[in-house]
């Protein structure tokens, strides 16, 4: 059941000015069938709202009946403008004018979205499933490196993807270290891993994304403009396409969905020699020896797996690591990847970045970069390496001026300021994804978000999107997942006296008989005694976390307690039935460690 908007009429009036092509009608009703099915007979998509299916359905017709004249469904509204009843809709038809009263527009577009990304495809679509001529614009700045990708943006290209990819052939190289203990005949002395034969893989399982993005987009009848665009006003889109070629646009409604883009950390040598996550994932050589300068989930995710390749690895740390997180699970994720094989260097920022040798890429030699650093103490740092990567953050893909003239707010780290729809300062223009400031930076969340606001757009629609316990995971060599506040976060925001936090160390069973390390995963629960013990943060650190975790986020979205995870029978042997178990909490000072799976 869609929520009810608290004022009908107002809620009315916007979504008729909103929407493309709506239908007011009720579901039994034979002449609202009629009308359906000549809207469905020369292909027009549309939004219908059945008034007999709403609660407050009598309270909308009532108020449609004052600003239509007509007392009886169907109605039919196109662009703000109502068209009539069933029997002037079936007069249209007659006169064969009634796809071209529908088409009426006075811009070329009733949404244009900005951004290719995931936010970006999913808002178009789901607009254009209304009836709303819609378009994407996307453009691919090249990095310094003049890296380009396809349509799909950062998740698809050089993001979720490839990284997800290239955490899965570490753990399928884990997995082969440990097949012999499972009776394996395995010949480590054999067992290489090949970059290039890697990447080639990853690379063209992305094209064939890219590829399916853009006939969804045509199936769909979205026009795919691969073309940089600049807001000229709340209404004109400028369009500059690769050859220079310009043109403009007009739109109802637009979408900025432009997402974020690494940031360089602006030191000598740091583009013409260091490249970033925009570039690793399409590499045509092996990175060698490698800094990876940042402590963020890109940083680390991409040091564990490259570690895991057998490059020899360092991260560069300014201060500490995941900001954000949960600080007891960040640095037990730093404690891991150091005792297998990755180097942390802390705390430490570089300086500048020199060429010693140049690369011979046909020789299949990389080049080698000194990099010098220097400790928060003040003492200087310098190392050679084949490859620096910067995963020190990123930056909105806004332009400041633009938004400055149109009067559109931004936060201190530039990006959108939007209210709880997602709109921004200007009534008509809205912004979802990295874009906006203070929502989970998460590809799921931009698509979600996309989604829900086209239907409130062009379907009549109120649901928000809900942006709390948004359930995420940091794909390191141990993995980790979280839902809700960190343990820090729920104490500052309630109280220590407040929270009582469960936790729990375990061994997964897999892990027997190749003896990896014991009480390395662990799992906690962060609660609100004076909520009934309402679970505030789910954690857990181990193989297959994502997985894990994803399935406690709808527990954690209705307000699971922790009574609720005692009463649930947990399944045997896994790592999560731990969460069914645990009874340990911090305050009573026992050891959450384990003995046994």
């Amino acid at each position: 059941m869609p929520p009810i908007p608290q004022n009908t009429e107002k809620w009315l009036q916007k979504t008729i000015d909103s929407a493309a092509i709506i239908l007011f009608s009720k579901s039994r009703c034979p002449y609202c069938h009629r009308v359906k099915e000549l809207l469905k007979e020369n292909k027009i998509k549309h939004a219908t709202i059945e008034l007999d299916q709403r609660p407050d359905g009598s309270t909308i017709q009532k108020a449609l009946s004052e600003k239509s004249g007509i007392h009886t469904v169907p109605q039919l509204f196109v662009r703000g403008v109502c068209i009539g009843d069933s029997s002037k809709v079936g007069k249209l038809h007659e006169d064969n004018k009634l796809l071209e009263t529908v088409q009426l527009n006075k811009y070329d577009y009733d949404l244009v979205v900005i951004g290719g990304g995931s936010g970006g495809l999913a808002a178009s679509k789901e607009a254009a499933k209304f009836g709303a001529k819609t378009a994407v614009l996307d453009f691919v700045k090249p990095t310094p490196k003049n890296t380009v990708w396809g349509l799909g943006g950062t998740c698809v290209n050089v993001g979720c993807i490839p990284k997800k990819l290239m955490h899965q052939a570490a753990i399928l190289g884990y997995s082969l270290d440990d097949s012999e203990k499972f009776g394996w005949d395995v010949k480590k002395n054999e067992v290489k891993h090949d970059w290039g034969k890697m990447v080639e893989g990853i690379q063209n399982h992305i094209h064939s994304l890219n590829w399916g993005y853009r006939v969804v987009l045509r199936e769909n009848a979205v026009d795919y403009l691969n073309a940089h665009g600049e807001i000229m006003d709340a209404h004109t889109i400028k369009i500059t396409k690769k050859n220079g070629e310009t043109s403009t646009i007009t739109t109802n409604k637009m979408i900025l969905a432009m997402g974020e883009r690494p940031r360089y950390p602006d030191i000598p040598g740091d583009k013409e020699y260091g490249i970033t996550s925009d570039d690793l994932f399409s590499l045509p050589h092996n990175p060698g020896k490698t800094l990876v300068v940042g402590a963020s989930y890109v940083a680390l995710e991409c040091a564990g797996f490259l570690t895991s390749f057998g490059y020899d690895t360092t991260v560069m740390v300014r201060s500490i690591l995941l900001r954000g997180f949960d600080q007891q699970m960040a640095e037990m994720i730093g404690e891991y990847m150091q005792k297998h094989g990755t180097k942390f260097i802390r705390p430490c920022v570089p300086t500048s970045i020199n060429q010693v040798e140049p690369a011979d890429l046909e020789k299949g030699k990389t080049g080698r970069y000194r990099v010098t650093a220097k400790y928060s103490d003040g003492k200087p740092f310098s190392e050679e390496y084949n490859t620096i990567i910067f995963a020190i953050g990123r930056d909105p893909c806004v332009n400041l001026e633009t938004m400055k003239r149109l009067g559109i707010k931004l936060d201190k780290a530039n990006r959108i300021i939007c209210e709880d729809d997602e709109q921004t300062s200007l009534d008509n223009i809205y912004a979802i994804g990295d874009i906006n400031a203070g929502k989970p930076q998460l590809t799921p969340v931009a698509i979600q978000a996309g989604r829900y606001l086209a239907r409130r757009l062009f379907a009549g629609s109120t649901e928000l999107t809900d942006y709390v316990n948004v359930a995420t995971t940091v794909f390191t060599p141990i993995e980790y997942g979280a839902i809700g506040l960190s343990e820090e976060d729920a104490i500052a925001k309630y109280g220590k006296d407040n929270i009582t936090v469960y936790h729990s160390h375990f061994n997964p069973l897999e892990w027997a008989l190749p003896h990896r390390d014991d009480n390395v995963c662990y799992a906690k629960l962060v609660c609100n005694k004076a909520a009934n013990e309402q679970v505030l943060g789910f954690h857990v650190l181990g193989p297959n976390a994502g997985e894990i975790t994803q399935g406690y986020a709808v527990a954690m979205k209705i307000g699971v307690t922790k009574a609720d995870f005692d009463a649930t029978i947990g399944i045997h042997p896994t790592c999560t039935e731990i969460f069914t178990t645990m009874h340990v909490t911090k305050e009573s000072g026992a050891t959450p460690k384990v003995t046994g799976c």
